[in-house]
């Protein structure tokens, strides 16, 4: 029976093939942090019930951001989710579809993907948008990616304070492309880009909230030939911002248009760029065209991935779908339609201000508002170090930010429609008091 547990003769001549004597030789690339602490481990044995029954002792441990006053951010945002996008997406033609090949059986799918791609195109200003991306740390190493594709260099530059998470994760992927260059230039005058430079990777707002104009990037790589990658974490704030039409690539994270939390994913790559890239762009393309009878229709227009072509030929080896989540975020935006989706993000814009303006109030205690200008998320400066504030807070039922590990007087905070002004006067009143102890 293939779906039975292995006997305890089969685990053991299986390890003994691949060369290990116990299971949890498995997991010793695991970073040890990783791991829950021995008063998560069960005993052996257990009926369903009691399995249950500690899983979800565990689980009521948590604290969500529903649970209190939540000012956490930094790349996964709380935003108000309408009931229509989980019943549409909960439908079982839409629940249980997969990668759309066959598109006489699939034009439901095809459509709803061609739509998320408009949108995106639309939101960011540029030609042509592509489905399919993980999320949006991954999104941005295939923009770097596609622009030492593009250019036939080999030298990434960094222009400004982009998401530590962002950055691990593009570092990780050059480690197994020889001869690839990474280097910072925010704050450092005597670097630049050079003509061995593929692309300029600029996030906006940036890690600490602050946005950014794109002319002297955009100048910078016209000057040397390289490309400019922009990057969006909260993609509401384009409801807002301008739209980065001066980048040749967009890229980011969607989770904040119709996808949860969830504790850290799934979440949403977005990616867009100029047409004449569009032969270099991952993941997948949903096109526009007529069926026979001269209807409208839709089909894969460009899919070149590994599992569809020879491999030294694929522009990406992301072979997700990721539909459930771009139809999501499609659902939403056609929810909120343009009027909306800037409404949504003027909402955002009056929270965050509301914060900030409170914020002032603590100047006395050695409170420093170091984002003079912001969308959702702002950075603050505590005579105190940020984690044992945090740590305090969350005593009293408060998420109080993000501190950053590279500076640790500094508490990023974030505020979105769901923001209440109690939960800011609730905020605002606890850390006077865990500043004056």
């Amino acid at each position: 029976m293939r779906y039975l547990p292995q006997t305890k003769q089969s685990r053991q001549s299986m390890m003994a093939e691949i060369g290990i004597s116990k299971i949890d030789e498995l997991y010793k690339d695991v970073p040890g942090g990783a791991f829950i602490d021995g008063k998560a481990k069960m005993s052996d044995h257990k009926g369903e019930i009691e399995v249950e029954r500690i899983l979800s002792s565990y689980a009521a441990q948590n604290h969500t951001a529903v649970d209190g006053p939540f000012f956490l951010g930094v790349g996964c945002y709380h935003h108000h989710i309408p009931a229509s996008v989980d019943y549409i997406i909960q439908r079982s033609e839409f629940l249980t579809a997969y990668t759309p090949y066959q598109p006489e059986i699939a034009q439901g799918t095809l459509m709803a993907v061609h739509e998320f791609q408009s949108f995106v195109a639309q939101i960011t200003g540029q030609d042509i948008a592509n489905a399919s991306l993980y999320d949006g740390a991954t999104s941005m190493v295939e923009a770097a990616l596609m622009a030492m594709r593009v250019t036939k260099r080999n030298k990434i530059v960094i222009g400004n304070h982009i998401h530590p998470d962002y950055r691990e994760t593009l570092d990780s992927y050059m480690k197994t492309h020889e001869g690839v260059e990474i280097t910072d230039i925010q704050g450092k005058e005597d670097k630049a880009l050079d003509q061995d430079t593929a692309c300029l990777i600029v996030q906006s707002p940036d890690f600490y909230g602050q946005p950014h104009k794109y002319e002297a990037y955009r100048k910078m790589c016209d000057d040397n030939g390289a490309l400019l990658i922009v990057v969006v974490t909260e993609i509401v704030s384009l409801g807002l911002l301008p739209a980065p039409m001066e980048a040749d690539i967009v890229c980011g994270e969607g989770q904040s248009i119709g996808l949860p939390m969830s504790f850290g994913g799934p979440h949403l790559g977005i990616f867009a760029c100029r047409k004449k890239y569009m032969r270099q762009i991952p993941g997948r393309l949903v096109g526009e065209t007529v069926d026979e009878d001269g209807r409208r229709s839709f089909a894969l227009t460009l899919n070149t991935r590994e599992q569809h072509i020879r491999r030294e030929k694929a522009t990406s080896n992301i072979c997700t779908n990721q539909g459930l989540c771009a139809l999501a975020f499609t659902v939403h935006m056609a929810l909120l339609g343009e009027d909306g989706f800037k409404q949504l993000a003027r909402l955002n814009h009056e929270a965050a201000c509301k914060l900030a303006s409170r914020l002032e109030t603590l100047k006395d205690k050695g409170v420093e508002l170091l984002t003079p200008y912001f969308f959702n998320e702002m950075t603050i400066k505590l005579p105190q170090p940020a984690q044992g504030i945090i740590e305090k807070l969350a005593e009293q039922n408060i998420i109080a930010g993000y501190a950053d590990p590279a500076n640790p007087h500094c508490l990023i905070l974030a505020a979105t429609e769901l923001t209440q002004d109690q939960d800011i006067d609730i905020f605002i009143k606890e850390l006077e008091i865990t500043l004056d102890r």
